[in-house]
């Protein structure tokens, strides 16, 4: 079995890439572990200046993996696997908050629910012209909770509003002017364009842009850190919901969800 992320440190970027592509890259528990790892491993590299995540196939990401999700609602102890997930995924997020270089997310294709807050954590984000962005979550019956305040902090609550409730996929063209999106570029000019990006970050001392990303997070949103673990709280208790369990089923079902009154 393939490695579920491909990591690498060379000429002091440091490369993540999601390796699922026949699962659309959809985040298990072993790959956010994983990605967490790598995460912090590059964070305590003195050598690293710069940190890319990228994916293989068609698909960025599409979210959870909704299989595993489905055993966690099976599970006697599903309640306490549902927090714990929530934590995981949390703490993946202000490991790449962290990171005291520049993390700058490389999109090929579609990003879709937890996908999102992964592009979201990171700094600077680059996409191809065949990306879109989705929180399909309202349709699972469950909310984007982790991803909201990360969402509210790069795009304002109006534009959030907008991708929360109405579900709808944003060509990543569009985000540039709310600013989730930095840049978007031909597919067959991604990698041009990447290693054109990584090289401007290269030019800066690495002390200065982590003060930079400090004083950024310090003077726009003190509290975002600890908004992301009273979300993860939120996240876990919205998949208890009969209407969670109904719209995962649903979805593994291919069928519409019977939502109850």
């Amino acid at each position: 079995m393939p490695d579920l992320i491909q990591f690498e440190i060379k000429d002091s970027i440091a490369r993540i890439i999601l390796n699922r592509a026949d699962r659309r890259n959809a985040l298990t528990r072993d790959m956010i572990a994983d990605l967490t790892r790598s995460v912090t491993t590059a964070s305590q590299d003195e050598s690293v200046r710069v940190l890319t995540i990228a994916a293989e196939g068609t698909v960025f990401c599409a979210g959870m993996d909704l299989g595993e999700m489905q055993q966690r609602a099976e599970s006697v102890n599903a309640d306490d696997e549902w927090l714990q997930d929530s934590q995981d995924y949390a703490e993946l997020l202000v490991a790449i908050l962290n990171a005291p270089f520049p993390v700058v997310a490389v999109i090929q294709g579609p990003v879709l629910a937890g996908g999102v807050g992964i592009v979201l954590a990171c700094d600077l984000v680059l996409a191809s012209d065949k990306s879109f962005f989705a929180l399909p979550e309202p349709q699972r019956g469950i909310t984007a909770a982790m991803v909201t305040p990360l969402l509210i902090f790069r795009v304002g609550a109006g534009h959030a509003s907008h991708m929360l409730l109405t579900t709808s996929r944003i060509p990543a063209a569009e985000t540039v002017a709310w600013g989730l999106c930095h840049k978007v570029v031909p597919a067959d000019k991604l990698n041009e364009a990447e290693c054109e990006l990584a090289g401007m970050l290269l030019s800066s001392s690495r002390q200065a842009l982590h003060a930079t990303k400090h004083n950024i997070r310090s003077f726009a949103a003190t509290p975002l850190i600890e908004q992301i673990h009273i979300a993860a709280r939120a996240s876990a208790a919205a998949r208890e919901t009969d209407d969670a369990r109904e719209g995962l089923q649903a979805f593994l079902e291919k069928r519409k969800p019977n939502w109850q009154p």
